[in-house]
């Protein structure tokens, strides 16, 4: 069972929004009957969701993104092409689209499937046992910055922390892995701040220092700002 569900707030890009507020979404599931139902569900007037595809396949959705960006993508763990791709194209959401925030949508939430979500860059995971209310709930918490997950699952990830091998900071030859101006970026996000704010200090875009995360998380073998905050915290950082 996925119960007792808790929203968790992390740093400053989580804050709360109007329950007015109009938000995009593209729902991708197994079957054209599925997707259609969650369609339905979501795109009632009271919601204020748009939902602007409802698709099946890997190709739908890159395709549907690149000719419409969206604040939410609706993911289920397996698309009509083979099972858990939902999961196999996290990482590739993650880099190509990034103002797009992930929920991945799980028939069960068994340990090794929730950690692999949030490893991939989710925003949340919602089972498919739980009410069309709760998935509302859902869409709204991650448009407004936050977490969703229910108390076990959020268990699974800090055990999956605690039990990680240590973060790699150098290479092989005893190199530092990361440069001075990533150094930099490594810092200010230690401090909570967000990209928009990173990129004034540092006098670039908001695009580049998403381009500078991508290649931290690649260094360290990390794959979320949480994972580098803690990281920052383990090196006396911020």
């Amino acid at each position: 069972m996925c119960t007792d569900f808790q929203q968790l707030a992390l740093g400053p890009e989580a804050s709360p929004i109007p329950d007015s507020a109009s938000i995009t979404a593209l729902i991708a599931d197994e079957t054209r009957m599925g997707a259609q139902l969650l369609k339905n569900e979501l795109a009632r007037p009271r919601h204020r969701i748009n939902v602007v595809a409802s698709i099946t396949s890997q190709s739908e959705i890159f395709r549907s993104l690149d000719a419409d960006p969206v604040d939410i993508a609706l993911i289920n763990e397996n698309l009509e092409e083979c099972c858990y791709l939902g999961f196999q194209i996290l990482a590739k959401l993650r880099e190509s689209y990034p103002k797009t925030r992930v929920i991945l949508l799980l028939k069960s939430a068994p340990h090794d499937l929730v950690v692999d979500a949030f490893r991939g860059g989710v925003k949340g995971v919602f089972c498919r046992t739980e009410t069309p209310e709760a998935l509302v709930k859902c869409v709204r918490a991650v448009y407004s910055g936050q977490i969703w997950a229910n108390s076990n699952q959020l268990h699974f990830v800090l055990e999956a922390l605690v039990n990680a091998k240590p973060l790699r900071v150098v290479d092989f030859p005893g190199r530092r892995l990361l440069t001075k101006r990533q150094d930099e970026v490594v810092n200010l996000v230690a401090e909570g701040l967000p990209n928009s704010q990173i990129a004034r200090k540092l006098g670039l875009t908001e695009h580049t220092v998403n381009n500078y995360l991508f290649r931290i998380y690649d260094k360290l073998g990390i794959s979320s700002r949480t994972e580098l905050a803690l990281y920052a915290l383990k090196q006396g950082r911020g």
